[in-house]
This record gives C-alpha cells, structure tokens and sequence, in this order.
C-alpha cells in the first residue's frame, strides 16, 4: 500500500467517526428538545378547558 493510499484511509476513518460523533450529538440535542416541548404541552393541557 502507497503512502498516498494510507493517508486517504486515515482520512476516511476519521471523517467517519466525525460523522458518526456528530449524529449522537444531534441525536440526543433532539430528543431533549422532544421532551421539553412535549413538558410543556402537558403543562398547557391542565390549563385549557374544552
């Protein structure tokens, strides 16, 4: 294997792991957002009256 070679494998692997770190990260940041907003419905419903 060429040096040129091995540098393009190194690069790869750390883009996937980039990416794959980014998309835990984004994963998460959702859900937590789910979850408040759906708080905060809750908490509206108690007060409504249909």
């Amino acid at each position: 294997m060429t040096e040129k070679q091995y540098k393009a494998i190194g690069y790869a692997g750390a883009g996937s792991l980039v990416i794959g770190i980014l998309s835990v990260v984004f994963g998460i940041v959702a859900g937590v957002i789910l979850i408040v907003s759906g708080a905060k419905m809750l908490g509206v419903r108690e007060k409504m009256l249909i």
